[in-house]
């Protein structure tokens, strides 16, 4: 479903901001599956290109700033690690871990991305009933089918 509704453009993102593409809450569960699936510590800029390939960004590269500002916070509530790669050449890149605490929040986030769902659902019918419609199956964005 969330194929016919990815922007392609930032004019489309624009027009399709109630799609839910901007929700910053939905950074941290991505940020979580990168990182869960990595099988060593990645940098910033790794989870950004990640992340951009996730259902939530839809090949649309997220703004940077707020991945690392996630990151911050989700350091700063023991969901994942960080510490400095020096290499004798190049630069300095802070690399991500995720903990155990970060696993066990993934699991939190499946149960509240299925209450998310059945809540938006609910919504999805209220407003069809609001406006006297049947409830659409698929979506139509942006006026295309």
């Amino acid at each position: 479903m969330w194929h016919a509704c990815n922007p392609k453009t930032d004019d489309d993102l624009k027009q399709c901001a109630e799609l839910g593409k901007s929700l910053s809450r939905m950074s941290q569960p991505t940020i979580l599956v990168v990182l869960a699936r990595a099988e060593e510590p990645m940098h910033g800029y790794m989870i950004v290109q990640k992340a951009a390939a996730s259902p939530m960004f839809g090949g649309k590269k997220p703004d940077p700033a707020g991945i690392y500002r996630t990151l911050k916070k989700m350091e700063e509530a023991g969901f994942v690690t960080s510490e400095w790669d020096t290499p004798t050449s190049g630069a300095a890149k802070r690399m991500f871990s995720l903990t155990d605490e970060g696993r066990a929040g993934l699991r939190r986030w499946i149960d509240a991305l299925a209450c998310y769902n059945a809540t938006i659902e609910e919504l999805r019918q209220d407003a069809a009933n609001a406006l006297g419609i049947p409830l659409p199956s698929q979506p139509v964005c942006l006026g295309h089918e």
